[in-house]
């Protein structure tokens, strides 16, 4: 036999391509991590509507392949990989030794998350009977949900990542966003286009499908996407429901372990189960993607602030702030404790980075409005809810929390 030779494998290890990857890599983490493609597009779609309104919305809803557009294709097609990433996080957070189970350990945070949905429409809709009127009544669903990627930049700026301030908030957030999409489910299908029930019959076929596949012990995710999670969405689409929730009925099926060993948004290297080897895969596809997502939708002009404006941005600040503080110390006062080094002042900042509704926000401004005028106010309500996460830095600073990590 022959000797091994190592020294072309160190200098193979140490390659120029391979420190030129491994520096890709890294650069591509911090942009996700800061969510940068995010903003980037925001930031773009902001300044191009406001230079060219005209060319801006031909960019986005101008057909490209049949009935497509950009537009489509993002919030239809693309944001179904998003939601399915957020189905990822729900699901392995009710498996055993996940964030949800059992449910006495997660009391807490859920009623914080009740109260983080329950404030934004109570304030939505009485400020509305007060200043709006009724052609706005049908957006009391925009401020309901988190943007659980800023929620976390920001609470890390605030806390430092290893405050258990950090775990309550993505806990809140992942259960906030699951109600969110219960209520666009619900909600918000196209008025002009009544429900057919029927079709959903697909829906349920396609969750048969990605049962059997579990089954018959598919270690692939592809079938269950391609097969299961395309009946589902074509299900959704002819129902006049948003397809863009296909994978949420899907995800729950692909096989993962008995068992959980990791907490929200970590990563356990030792899980090659089909759920992880698919959020692994695709949420850097998402991270990136949300640039598209960004473009999109956040072409707003600044000269359409209204009504809107204002009841989506106060059920955001107010609503989310004050219905997590009095759920998560009404939570306490029953004895069911809030995390060590959590106080009022922490939960406070908590209930106001959870108001950052920029995401899931935007998608059901622009599922909530057809009127243009009306949809642009709601949207900038939207993208002016991330001022949050900056107030909640000032605060944090004034009141001397202490980062911790």
């Amino acid at each position: 036999m022959l000797p091994l030779r190592s020294a072309p494998l160190v200098e193979l290890n140490h390659s120029p391509e391979r420190r030129k990857g491994e520096t890709m890599q890294k650069h591509i983490n911090m942009l996700r991590e800061f969510s940068v493609p995010l903003i980037s597009g925001v930031i773009v779609a902001l300044i191009w509507a406001n230079l060219d309104a005209g060319s801006y919305h031909h960019f986005t809803h101008a057909r490209l392949i049949g009935p497509t557009s950009f537009h489509f294709i993002v919030n239809d097609m693309f944001m179904a990989l998003f939601f399915g990433i957020a189905a990822v996080e729900i699901t392995q957070s009710c498996i055993p030794g996940g964030d949800l189970h059992p449910l006495g350990r997660a009391v807490n945070p859920l009623l914080a998350t009740f109260g983080g949905v329950a404030g934004p429409v109570i304030v939505y809709l009485g400020l509305n009977a007060i200043m709006g009127d009724s052609s706005l009544a049908r957006g009391w669903g925009i401020p309901t949900a988190t943007d659980i990627a800023l929620a976390w930049l920001f609470a890390s700026l605030v806390f430092g990542r290893r405050h258990p301030a950090i775990s309550f908030l993505l806990l809140l957030a992942i259960v906030d966003d699951a109600i969110g999409l219960a209520i666009i489910a619900m909600f918000y299908s196209d008025p002009s286009q009544p429900v057919e029930l029927l079709w959903l019959l697909m829906v349920a076929a396609g969750m048969g499908i990605a049962y059997l596949l579990r089954r018959r012990k598919a270690a692939s995710y592809w079938p269950y996407i391609i097969f299961g999670g395309g009946m589902s969405w074509l299900g959704l689409l002819l129902a006049h429901l948003h397809p863009a929730l296909a994978l949420v009925f899907i995800v729950p099926f692909l096989p993962h372990p008995p068992r959980e060993s990791k907490h929200m948004f970590e990563e356990d290297p030792r899980d090659r189960s089909t759920l992880a080897t698919f959020e692994h895969e695709w949420k850097v596809v998402v991270d990136l993607g949300l640039f598209a997502f960004g473009l999109a939708n956040a072409g707003v002009r600044f000269e359409g602030v209204g009504s809107a404006t204002w009841l989506v941005l106060a059920s955001l600040v107010v609503g989310k702030t004050v219905g997590i503080l009095v759920m998560g110390m009404v939570g306490k006062k029953l004895g069911y404790p809030l995390p060590a080094k959590v106080g009022l002042k922490e939960l406070f900042l908590i209930g106001l980075i959870a108001g950052i509704g920029l995401t899931v926000a935007l998608f059901v401004a622009g599922e909530a409005f057809t009127e243009p005028v009306i949809q642009g106010a709601a949207k900038m309500g939207a993208l002016l809810s991330g001022g949050c996460g900056l107030l909640a830095i000032a605060l944090g600073s004034l009141w001397g929390i202490k980062r911790i990590g």
